[in-house]
């Protein structure tokens, strides 16, 4: 049934996955009870790198068919769809998912090749033509709804990052090694934060870089004013420059407060790396009034409130 411009645009693909390193078979780890949550979770992050967002694409099954593992991906949207195929043809996929792969598995290097099919088309042949893969994948609809095992591993992962956040320094790990390889210079600068501490409402704190905790805190509480704290972290950030962020209003209009807000700091946790940090995101709340916030991001927890 098509309502017009409001009809989703949804398609699937499936992705091949296999590893080039004969000790290393990926369906069996998946198969493996013990590994099965790991290899989940380098699936996801390396999924969330390709789109910029962490709902950017749905995986609705993993099938185990030595020696492949082969992976049905869901997309809702065309956009995320083409960074999905641009990050694909790039092989930056690959790579962000061979590094997921070995950080979550805990291997030296787990070297990949990948192959991508939507029904009988290899997509691999017409990358260059990115419409006629996208038509492709607009043409095959998911012919199931997500797998029960799916869900359950996607609620372990999401409980997963919440507990890791309680521990900042896991937490920490856990983004660092989410977002590098999104990261247009991986190793820009020291590996030290630029500041070890600063100081808010005459307390000292330790600096650090940004969690996920912090980035859920922030998009859900910083409301209408997300745009003017982007245009205080703009000032030293060339990935918000303008027209970014009208442009993430727009883009993001139909999902409401909370993913603009969500998108922009992912923009700037992406593109700064190490040097997105607390202090950074707390002086841009801090010039735009958002003492609460700022509080509440470094456990404060005031009960006074902010006119």
């Amino acid at each position: 049934k098509m309502a017009g411009s409001s009809a989703p645009w949804i398609g699937s693909a499936y992705l091949f996955l296999q590893s080039t390193c004969k000790t290393i078979v990926l369906p069996s780890l998946y198969e493996s009870s013990q590994k099965k949550p790991s290899v989940f979770k380098a699936l996801k992050l390396a999924l969330a790198d390709s789109t910029g967002s962490v709902n950017g694409v749905d995986m609705l099954k993993v099938h185990c068919s030595h020696p492949h593992l082969i992976v049905q991906l869901k997309f809702c949207k065309q956009e995320n769809c083409r960074r999905f195929l641009q990050s694909y043809r790039e092989g930056v996929l690959q790579q962000s998912l061979q590094n997921h792969l070995q950080l979550s598995l805990a291997m030296t290097t787990v070297p990949l090749e990948m192959e991508l099919k939507a029904g009988n088309e290899h997509l691999d042949n017409m990358l260059k033509d990115e419409d006629r893969c996208l038509e492709c994948i607009y043409r095959e609809k998911p012919d199931r709804l997500r797998d029960e095992e799916i869900t359950e591993l996607e609620e372990c992962f999401k409980s997963l990052i919440v507990h890791q956040s309680i521990n900042n320094n896991m937490a920490v790990k856990d983004w660092a090694s989410q977002n590098t390889p999104s990261l247009p210079y991986p190793s820009q600068g020291s590996s030290l934060s630029p500041q070890v501490a600063f100081i808010f409402q005459g307390q000292e704190f330790a600096n650090r870089m940004l969690t996920p905790d912090d980035h859920q805190k922030f998009a859900k509480l910083v409301s209408k004013k997300w745009k003017q704290v982007g245009r205080s972290l703009q000032k030293n950030c060339r990935a918000l420059r303008d027209p970014v962020i009208d442009n993430l209003a727009l883009e993001y209009d139909r999902e409401g407060l909370y993913e603009q807000a969500y998108q922009l700091l992912l923009r700037f946790i992406q593109s700064e790396g190490k040097k997105a940090t607390i202090a950074r995101l707390i002086a841009a709340l801090e010039e735009n009034g958002l003492i609460s916030l700022a509080e509440e991001l470094l456990g404060l927890h005031s009960n006074e409130d902010c006119s």
